[in-house]
């Protein structure tokens, strides 16, 4: 079923096209071909879907590699991994309703194929490439950053303003599969200054150890640690080189 009228889009998206028919095709799926029976020379947005994945990867690295410049890889992977997820992806489709602008195949159509995530992630790659072969590599940027920002912001936010615990356990159980675990190694001092050393392990392998004034302290400084030795943000987390060594970490 043909979609709404495309001039209307273009407009909206304020990207002057030269060429009319590529951003056409960015919006032609797979389904309305196979249900064609006469003869065309129409294509679908898969090609356009292949490339604009890779031109929205490259604008979001560069955007995080400049953002936070005292990142390293690890931190920065795992932003650009939030952010160019087929959920993040389809809720800026939605937010631009492509979905309407879709040619979709009856069965597609009769199916929820406007509101499915992964075909408005896939609708919303193929319009990033049709606007980089059409209008190159900077209005593609202009494009793609200003309605990704907040996008950007919520999940940089997200990932600095949970506690170490929290954040360490988000990430194992996305990436691991697995639990940490935490246990009390060491405790010593007076009753009333007692100092406890805290361990977390993922999977039998020790990730962190540090000691605190409180099981809750030593608790989240060991996460802390953990996070370090993983390359994930983190907060300022200060070493104690002896207490280390003696864990092999």
């Amino acid at each position: 079923m043909i979609g709404a009228e495309i001039g209307k889009l273009a407009q909206n998206l304020g990207v002057t096209f030269r060429d009319p028919v590529l951003l056409q095709r960015a919006f032609i799926h797979r389904s309305y071909l196979n249900e064609i029976t006469e003869a065309h020379d129409l294509k679908d947005n898969e090609r356009l879907e292949f490339l604009g994945d890779a031109i929205i990867s490259f604008i979001v690295s560069e955007e995080l590699f400049e953002r936070f410049p005292d990142y390293a890889e690890g931190p920065l992977t795992n932003l650009r991994a939030a952010l160019v997820r087929r959920e993040t992806l389809a809720r800026l489709a939605e937010r631009l309703a492509l979905g309407s602008y879709l040619w979709l195949g009856h069965g597609e159509e009769e199916s929820g194929g406007r509101e499915r995530p992964a075909t408005l992630c896939a609708v919303f790659e193929a319009l990033v490439g049709s606007i980089y072969v059409d209008q190159g590599i900077e209005v593609a940027r202009d494009f793609v950053l200003p309605i990704m920002r907040q996008e950007l912001q919520c999940v940089a936010g997200n990932a600095l303003d949970k506690d170490p615990k929290s954040r360490l356990q988000e990430w194992i159980q996305s990436n691991k599969g697995a639990t940490p675990r935490y246990k009390e190694v060491e405790k010593f001092g007076p009753d009333h200054a007692k100092t406890f050393v805290m361990q977390v392990t993922v999977a039998g392998e020790i990730l962190g150890v540090a000691q605190g004034r409180s099981k809750q302290d030593a608790t989240q400084a060991a996460a802390a640690k953990a996070l370090h030795t993983l390359d994930l943000p983190a907060p300022e987390y200060v070493p104690d080189p002896t207490l280390e060594a003696r864990f092999g970490l």
